[in-house]
């Protein structure tokens, strides 16, 4: 063997030593953390929830939002009976008089929590009845505490599955404890969490909430009202003792922003049975005999963009 051809050899060793620790690009957590991969973690953001949505036959869903900060009822009355049976002296009875009123006001909201399970309950309860491959109209929530938590909780009491669609904040959102095996997301991006709301339901329940519930409500509002998505999409706001104080859209009729008609994309109830009503009567005439692909009986059905 000559010279040139040993020293070749022993190059070429050498090299494939010195990249032996290299993982694949894929296999690479630096690189999947860039800002170059954020294209990839955008895509699996996609992917993994179809994938998964695949595998346990989820069709489609009814979406629940609302407040994270409304507590069950058990809870809230839980708390107020801690409060009273703390004591408190001169000095610390008007900061006690605030906590009272605040614990009160909570022990009122949780009438929400608890028509959010309630008309979950019913929802899956009459889903899980109907004679399909797939699993229809299921719960759908953002996957933490409150409205989510009562969703989900509904679902689960009625032996039905239901999704959690968590999303990752600098301060603590934990999953909830209902959610179905292998339905429970974790979410780095709101609009990846957004369209995974938006594409698979066929409904929206919207409970009293706060900023993040308003944001969701005139998304979808939005989407339904410029029939951008091929699909009729049911928006029914839960309690209107608030939303009749929080959302006042005459005006925007009256100064021409909307069409009059715009207003009837939405229905107002105040009860779980007629919720259910609304949603059943819409879920049976436009979505319980969807079209679905030949070739792709078994997956999600996306809604399909138009435009």
């Amino acid at each position: 063997m000559s010279d040139a051809h040993v020293g070749r050899r022993v190059i070429g060793l050498c090299y494939c030593g010195s990249m032996s620790g290299q993982p694949l690009a894929y296999l690479n957590p630096e690189f999947l953390e860039s800002d170059e991969a954020r294209p990839l973690r955008i895509l699996a953001e996609y992917i993994e929830p179809h994938r998964r949505f695949t595998e346990e036959k989820i069709q489609d869903t009814v979406v629940f939002f609302g407040s994270a900060r409304i507590k069950s009822r058990f809870d809230t009355r839980r708390e107020v009976r801690l409060l009273k049976a703390r004591g408190s002296n001169a000095a610390q009875a008007r900061a006690m008089k605030d906590e009272l009123k605040r614990a009160d006001k909570a022990a009122e909201w949780s009438k929400y929590y608890e028509d959010a399970r309630t008309l979950a309950r019913m929802l899956a309860e009459w889903s899980g009845g109907l004679d399909s491959a797939m699993h229809r109209f299921v719960v759908c929530s953002g996957g933490g505490p409150g409205i989510m938590e009562a969703a989900n909780r509904g679902a689960h009491e009625a032996g039905g599955k239901s999704i959690g669609l968590n999303i990752k904040l600098p301060f603590e959102q934990g999953p909830n404890p209902y959610i179905s095996d292998g339905l429970h997301f974790e979410f780095h991006y709101f609009f990846m969490r957004k369209f995974w709301f938006a594409y698979l339901a066929k409904a929206l329940v919207v409970f009293p909430g706060g900023f993040g519930t308003l944001d969701e409500v005139f998304e979808i509002l939005t989407l339904a009202q410029t029939q951008k998505l091929s699909k009729q999409l049911k928006v029914i706001l839960y309690g209107s003792a608030y939303w009749d104080q929080v959302l006042h859209f005459q005006p925007l009729v009256e100064w021409g922003a909307i069409h009059p008609d715009d207003l009837y994309l939405m229905d107002k109830v105040d009860t779980p049975r007629r919720a259910f009503t609304v949603l059943r009567e819409h879920l049976e005439r436009h979505h319980l005999h969807p079209e679905l692909p030949s070739d792709r009986p078994h997956t999600p059905d996306l809604a399909k963009t138009r435009g």
